[in-house]
């Protein structure tokens, strides 16, 4: 089977139920995100490991894993999950350093690629949870939303998955308008030293695209179906914002892969690569998101 016929049956198969785990939220969605956030670190640590880095794998694959976790259980209230909670778990891994790299072991850096694996991943993969749980759509998840029938069953889509499917869209709009316009358009390379089929002309189009998808996103979905609105110049600010974030997050990656020498983070998706390689974007994209919609003004509509 062809590496593009692969990415497609996968895709089929992978992304409804993973739009149905996204829109139900809850524990679902926390165990996804754990799964995600371990094996995107394990990702990580493995391109470090091939830079010469030598980070405490394990403490970070378990830690980036548990996160969203920790996440699930604060917003049942089951824990008080605090900042200085943050500040123990580096200084532990700074301890564990002492013990397990010694003076010739690269400590510092050690420590150093340990905890920034894990915000890499989960935390910043970790704003997926918040964002189905952001202010804007607390207390009142029951107030009208989409009430579809699929299969002859009735099926409620509640306002904070609709919220977390936005900044989602608009990162697919990124990357489907930055890859067509590119494509179409050709012209001089972005930077070509870090990935070089993309250029000028896909990133504006990718810029340009988002930005739409976002407006009719926020007039046809958000408003009615999650009693949320933006004003048309807070959508196109949204969308340009998103857009920028995913393809910096898509460079990144890159520059990383770049370092390893590596041409995807793993092989673990048949037809994508690895984790890394399918949440790149969206690891830059949903603190942005989740920092945006809390600042820009959505009225609530009855």
């Amino acid at each position: 089977m062809s590496e593009l016929a692969l990415r497609v049956l996968f895709s089929i198969v992978a992304a409804p139920i993973a739009l149905g785990i996204v829109l139900v939220g809850g524990a679902p969605l926390a165990a996804l995100l754990a799964v995600v956030c371990a094996i995107g670190a394990w990702e990580f640590y493995r391109l470090a490991i091939a830079t010469g880095a030598r980070p405490l794998d394990d403490a970070g694959i378990a830690i980036a894993g548990v996160t969203p976790l920790v996440i699930h259980a604060h917003y049942l209230g089951l824990i008080t999950a605090r900042p200085a909670f943050a500040a123990l778990v580096v200084l532990g891994i700074c301890a564990a350093a002492i013990w397990t790299r010694g003076v010739e072991g690269q400590p510092l850096g050690a420590s150093a690629t340990t905890v920034f694996g894990i915000l890499y991943t989960a935390g910043a993969l970790g704003f997926g949870y918040a964002l189905r749980y952001h202010d804007v759509v607390r207390g009142y998840d029951s107030v009208g939303a989409f009430n579809l029938t699929l299969a002859g069953l009735p099926l409620r889509i509640p306002p904070g998955g609709i919220l977390l499917v936005f900044p989602l869209v608009v990162t697919w709009a990124t990357d489907i308008g930055a890859y067509a316009v590119g494509r179409a358009v050709g012209g001089p390379k972005l930077i070509p030293s870090v990935s070089p089929g993309k250029t000028i002309s896909g990133a504006v189009g990718g810029l340009v695209v988002s930005m739409l998808v976002s407006l009719a996103y926020a007039r046809l979905v958000l408003a009615p179906g999650a009693h949320l609105g933006l004003t048309p110049q807070g959508a196109l600010l949204f969308g340009a914002c998103l857009s920028v974030a995913a393809q910096s997050g898509d460079l990144f990656e890159s520059l990383i892969k770049r370092e390893a020498g590596a041409k995807d983070s793993s092989h673990l998706i048949p037809g994508h690569g690895g984790i890394l390689d399918r949440f790149d974007s969206l690891i830059f994209v949903l603190p942005v998101a989740y920092v945006l919609l809390g600042w820009l003004p959505m009225p609530l509509f009855q």
